[in-house]
Parts: structure tokens; sequence; C-alpha cells
């Protein structure tokens, strides 16, 4: 059965006019549980992830100054969302989902957090609406338990990981790979294993052919035990900060080549939501609902 995590906590109450559509959090499971993607069943709501998980990524000092609310105006700026001890535990059940999703993965293939994907989060700073890097969490987590010895993070939102990046760049067990937006924020990139820039406007067929070049070669070369793979759904021609020109069938054909791609090689599959930010919130939450069919459709 298709795992999914999901919490009510998911959702954050910003200020009227901020540019990121936190309703896609409360949206995304009703419209698939609606149309029967998903049952009740599927979901399950996962709790806040421990200080001693969070400290396997996460500095003691950007810890401490998260659960303590003493972060200064110029780091909270950096994160961009207004800073609550609500959004903090936020941030700990979304890392908690996604390392209980690669605990089910392992068991049946693959498995689905309707948030993560916080990919520009850092050991000791946020950025980028990212708190905490769930991925990294989820990675670090995994490695220490030793339940894993190769990890591939297939990074497709059109936005650069630069913070899972960082924190792995010394790390061989962790491969990461960010196929990106070349002239998009980040301005300063960071160093992934494989980084491939993308030029503005790129369309469905260029797209795909170099998603499969790619894949397929990281998936023999690397070997890895369970793939994080973040599905940004920004690559869309309607998303007004991607720069590229996805459509909505481009982008599917995308999840499908990841998902068909990790269970031919037999990898469980972690799939966490990453960024979109369309003008019409109903191309965003169609855009997401098409990778959880896909899920149902070729591991169920």
């Amino acid at each position: 059965m298709l795992r999914v995590a999901w919490s009510p906590i998911y959702r954050y109450e910003l200020p009227e006019g901020h540019r990121f559509p936190m309703e896609k959090y409360d949206l995304l499971p009703e419209q698939l549980i609606r149309e029967g993607t998903l049952a009740s069943e599927n979901l399950f709501e996962p709790q806040a992830a421990e200080e001693a998980t969070l400290l396997k990524t996460h500095t003691r000092a950007y810890w401490e100054s998260l659960r303590d609310q003493t972060l200064d105006p110029k780091a909270i700026r950096k994160i961009g969302f207004p800073m609550r001890p609500k959004l903090v535990e936020r941030g700990r059940h979304i890392a908690q989902g996604t390392l209980d999703c690669a605990f089910h993965a392992m068991n049946d293939g693959i498995s689905l957090n309707t948030a993560g994907g916080t990919h520009h989060s850092y050991a000791d700073h946020g950025e980028g609406f990212c708190v905490f890097n769930d991925i990294a969490i989820a990675s670090n987590e995994l490695l220490d338990l030793g339940m894993v010895g190769k990890i591939l993070v297939v990074d497709l939102d059109v936005h650069q990981g630069n913070g899972t990046a960082h924190i792995f760049a010394d790390q061989p067990k962790v491969f990461t790979f960010s196929m990106h937006g070349a002239r998009n924020y980040p301005l300063r990139k960071e160093q992934s294993s494989l980084d491939v820039g993308l030029p503005d406007g790129m369309t469905d067929e260029a797209y795909l052919n170099l998603l499969d070049r790619h894949l397929e070669t990281l998936l023999d070369q690397v070997m890895p035990d369970i793939v994080f793979y973040q599905a940004g759904v920004d690559v869309l021609a309607t998303d007004k900060l991607g720069r590229l020109a996805l459509s909505r069938q481009g982008c599917r054909r995308r999840d499908e080549m990841v998902l068909n791609s990790c269970r031919r090689h037999e990898v469980p599959l972690v799939v966490t939501m990453g960024g979109g930010y369309s003008l019409r919130l109903a191309d965003v939450i169609e855009a997401h609902a098409n990778t959880f069919r896909a899920a149902q459709q070729i591991f169920f």
C-alpha cells in the first residue's frame, strides 16, 4: 500500500499577500482522496523529529536559535517566513515525515511526503522558504543507523539544491544530482556531485532527453540503496519563479521517468514535493497530484 505523509501542521499561516502557496498542503490530499487516488488509510501523520535526529545534520547553534526563537532578523529574512514556534514545529514534522517515508519505501518500494524537499537549508542556516533540510536529515539518520551504504539524491526542482549539496560535499556515501535553471535562484550555486544547469525556456523534449541520459547512468554507476527525489513542479511554463517551459504533461512524464527507472533498478524511492509557484493554484495542485497518480500506477 502506498504510504503518504501528511499533517495539518504542514500548512503555516502566512501574512496576506505572501507569495508562498501554503494552501496546497490542504488541497493536495483533499484532491487525491476525492478522486480516489488515495484513501484515508494511505495517509499517516508524522510526529516531530527528535533533537538528536536534527543534530546529525544541523548545528547545535542553529537548532537552539530556532528552538529559543533567537534568530536575528537577517537570518529570518533569508528564510523568508515570519518566525514563530509553530514554523519550527512544522519543519520538525516535515523532516520526520521524510524519514518515515524512507522506512516505508524500504518495505513498499516507494513512499511520498506531501511536503518536504527543503533543499535550500544548510547545516547552520535556512534559506529560500527552507528551515530544516528534510532530505539531509533523513539521509544522515539512515546512514547513522547503518540501514544504507549509498544514497542518491535526484533534485529536479527548478532551483539548485544548494543546501543539500553543501551538507554532503564531503560525504562520499551521498551522491547529489541537481538539474536546475542555470540562471535562477540561488545566484551563488554550490557544487553538487553532479550539476546540470538548464537554459531559460527549455521545453519538454529537450528536458526529458537530458534527464533520461543522466538518470540511467547515475542509477547504474552510483548503485544506491535508496533514492530521494525532490519533485518540485516549478519547472512548469506557468511558474512565476521558474523560467523553464515544461508543460504539465511534460512534468508528469518527468515523474514517470524517475519512478519507472527506480522501479526497474529495484531501488526504494522517497518523493518530496518541493516548490511550485504558478499563478493559478490549480496548476500547482494538478502537477503535484500527477506525482501521486504516477506512484499508484507504477508501483501498485
